[in-house]
């Protein structure tokens, strides 16, 4: 039984990123599966970037609301034994942020949770998809245990962020309801695994583009591997790749034994 790793990473426009480093990176990374937020692209499009990368199944969903907009997909070297898009609700289902890939003994879960915008306008709707999304992790969950990951868009405390005080119930990211919509999935029977696994380090998955923010490492950790209870003992490292570029995110991973 050897290590899988895998790896959730939002690269703000898929065929952007592949203009940059993004095969080269893959490739060194050794990943079995590649969780992708952000494809800004249609399946087709998104197919042919990856395509690239040999030695993968792709599967990849799309915006239907608006084009070149959000979008997810998942790659795998095992072939999952089924795959499902979305979550099977219609209001939350025009944006392509759900891949579901069935394994032997897991869901994985790739997620872009919307973003609550820079005036907050989509803060109620937010907080509408993390109830509808917790409800179907724990309906996948009866059948087999769970591993989530993605851009959840919000750090979850503190130490999550750089600036906590100024950004607190005042930014998109770390206002209260979205804090609590995080907290529910973790109260609800999933742990956060890198801070299970680096209890209280500082390292952040995402930085504006603003300032020379990324330089000055004034980030935050919004990007998760949220995995079952049940599968605690078997996750030997929780890791995110700093110094991974192209995107205004970088990846985060999981070594599962």
């Amino acid at each position: 039984n050897r290590e899988m790793n895998i790896l959730s990473f939002n690269v703000n426009g898929i065929r952007a990123i592949a203009k940059k480093d993004f095969y080269k990176d893959m490739n060194q990374l050794n990943v079995d599966i590649l969780c992708i937020q952000e494809t800004k692209s249609t399946v087709e499009q998104a197919t042919e970037v990856l395509s690239s990368l040999n030695g993968f199944h792709i599967y990849a969903n799309e915006s239907k609301a608006r084009k070149g907009y959000s979008g997810t997909a998942i790659i795998s070297k095992e072939k999952p034994i089924a795959v499902t898009y979305d979550m099977g609700i219609e209001e939350h289902d025009q944006e392509g942020r759900v891949i579901c890939a069935e394994y032997a003994d897991f869901y994985l879960i790739n997620v872009y949770t919307p973003n609550s915008g820079n005036d907050l306008r989509r803060l109620d709707y937010r907080q509408q998809w993390d109830a509808s999304f917790l409800n179907f992790l724990k309906e996948k969950e009866e059948k087999k245990p769970v591993v989530v990951c993605g851009d959840f868009n919000v750090a979850n405390k503190d130490i999550d962020l750089a600036r906590p005080k100024p950004n607190y119930n005042k930014s998109a990211g770390y206002m209260q309801e979205e804090i609590n919509g995080i907290d529910a999935y973790m109260q609800n029977g999933m742990f956060d695994s890198f801070r299970h696994k680096n209890q209280d380090e500082v390292k952040y998955s995402w930085w504006s583009y603003r300032g020379g923010a990324r330089d000055r490492n004034v980030g935050w950790r919004i990007d998760y591997f949220l995995v079952s209870e049940v599968l605690k003992s078997r996750i030997d490292d929780a890791y995110i790749l700093n110094d991974v570029k192209g995107s205004d995110h970088c990846p985060i991973g999981i070594s599962l034994n």
